[in-house]
């Protein structure tokens, strides 16, 4: 058997994988990797199934030991890597023998970095995932320095490439997909047409649940009634009394009590995922469906 002992956290490393899918009535959000297309593609480049559960990296400072050999992969937010103190390179196989220690240091582009060993990190499952939902609790507790992770038996066919592209570093605002609804109509024009037309900030008030937008001026209502809470999707942007919009990610609540003016795109999360906080974002309407 091989295991990961974790050295050194970070600000927060969590364990995720897909997530809980179907217990939103039972109030029970999907939680699982805000990035799943990086989530995704450290699983591919050791081999892993889809079901196998990665160590999301938040800002980076993260290092851990291989108790037996194995094999490793990073991917996400770009930080310098080091394996037993030698330069390593990210969205890359890396092959550890036991004892080796792998360090990430902290991203200057990027937020979030996930780690993959081939079959998986194999923490207990909740309501059939292992992914840590920061906002109900449900799952492991964020990790520790001395927490030691068993690797699972998620193995899959070994991929044909070691090392796959990276993606290319935004130049600018950075484009996001939406899908107008299911409350716009509860949106003067003048804020429907400024939602699509203003290059947003993302503020510090950024985590797992969601991240707070802030553009020239607030968005207005043209409805003052009180919504009924109402079921909420990841993506989904929700507009308070403020007049500023909070995009959901995985870890919201599964109902909101104010109007979803929007839903973002699943590749439009993935980028939301990786913006810290100072980016700017536009918002483009589609007409392609957005629910999940």
């Amino acid at each position: 058997m091989a295991w990961l002992e974790v050295v050194r956290t970070g600000p927060l490393a969590t364990v995720q994988d897909r997530g809980r899918r179907g217990y939103g009535a039972l109030g029970v959000g999907r939680s699982g990797a805000v990035d799943m297309i990086s989530h995704d593609s450290a699983n591919r480049l050791v081999g892993n199934t889809f079901r196998a559960a990665t160590i999301e990296v938040t800002t980076g400072g993260f290092a851990m030991r291989a108790v037996g050999s194995m094999t490793v992969a990073v991917t996400g937010a770009r930080v310098p890597l080091a394996v037993d103190g030698r330069p390593a390179p990210d969205y890359a196989s890396i092959h550890l023998g036991g004892g080796s220690t792998i360090e990430l240091g902290y991203s200057t582009t990027g937020l979030r970095t996930y780690i993959s060993a081939r079959g998986g990190v194999d923490v207990p499952q909740v309501l059939g995932s292992r992914s840590t939902d920061t906002l109900s609790g449900l799952g492991p507790p964020p990790l520790a320095a001395g927490d030691l992770l068993l690797l699972g038996a998620e193995e899959g066919t070994w991929p044909t490439e070691e090392l796959i592209p990276p993606p290319a570093s935004a130049l600018g605002a950075v484009p996001i997909e939406i899908t107008l609804g299911p409350r716009n109509s509860w949106f003067t024009a003048a804020s429907v047409h400024a939602l699509l037309h203003t290059t947003w900030k993302v503020t510090e008030h950024t985590n797992r649940v969601g991240v707070r937008l802030q553009g020239q001026g607030p968005l207005h209502r043209s409805r003052t009634e009180e919504l009924p809470s109402e079921g909420v999707v990841m993506g989904s942007i929700q507009v308070p009394p403020g007049g500023q919009p909070v995009v959901f990610l995985a870890d919201h609540p599964v109902t909101g009590g104010y109007p979803v003016i929007a839903v973002v795109s699943d590749a439009g999360i993935a980028s939301l995922a990786q913006l810290r906080p100072g980016s700017t974002i536009t918002l483009k309407a589609t007409t392609r469906p957005s629910w999940r």
